[in-house]
């Protein structure tokens, strides 16, 4: 199976290209920049893996949540490609492919991750996610203020990253999570998107291009949490 994947709904831009088990990805932080960089990253990739767009069998994508102009880039490049080569869509939560990256280090092992994202205006888009084996699970998304993340958070082996510990350090300690135990400066990106994607596919989550809708979270989309691309 082949798949490039493109993640573009927070600061970071990234892309990354599944063939067959091997993984390439590249990205870089660059606010405002996603428009300009996404489709030279995907570019890039298939140069140095010596494939052709035509060969690719679907498009992975971020579909949130995340800023409202990162997002919609994202899906709107990712259906631009698949409507293209006539290929499906994989949409793949934003915050779950964030959890997912609490696994890159084999010795970490966290009976769940909590993905927390600044939503700005007072707010964090959070997930708490059991981990089964190697992978994250599915979970409920949710846009709250902080606090309200802290009441249902159970004990046990835990794990916090992202962005929404950076905006929000005091919310670290309200979990009860040890300092060692959160990446306050980790961000999505499509190497997970990928590797979740092909977990879809394979459970026939793919989807033609016109169904690959966008999740804000936020009924308000006309107030985004800051510009991206």
């Amino acid at each position: 199976m082949r798949l490039i994947a493109l993640e573009t709904a927070t600061e970071r831009c990234s892309a990354a290209l599944w063939l067959d088990g091997e993984l390439l990805d590249t990205g870089e932080v660059a606010p405002r920049r996603h428009g300009e960089l996404i489709l030279r990253q995907i570019e890039a990739l298939l140069a140095r893996a010596g494939v052709a767009r035509s060969s690719l069998d679907g498009v992975a994508v971020g579909r949130g949540p995340g800023a409202f102009t990162g997002v919609r880039l994202g899906l709107g490049v990712a259906q631009g490609l698949a409507f293209a080569l006539e290929r499906p869509v994989v949409p793949v939560s934003t915050l779950l492919a964030l959890a997912q990256q609490a696994l890159r280090d084999p010795d970490t092992r966290p009976d769940a991750v909590l993905a927390a994202l600044d939503a700005r205006m007072g707010e964090v888009y959070w997930g708490l996610y059991p981990v089964i084996g190697r992978r994250v699970q599915a979970a409920p998304e949710q846009v709250s203020p902080p606090a309200a993340v802290a009441a249902v958070w159970p004990g046990a082996d835990r794990y916090g990253l992202g962005s929404g510990f950076a905006a929000w350090p005091e919310l670290g300690s309200q979990l009860g999570l040890a300092p060692e135990r959160v990446a306050a400066r980790s961000l999505p990106d499509a190497r997970e998107v990928a590797l979740l994607a092909v977990d879809a596919w394979e459970r026939g989550e793919a989807v033609g291009p016109e169904d690959a809708q966008p999740v804000y979270l936020r009924d308000d989309v006309a107030r985004p949490p800051g510009p991206v691309a």
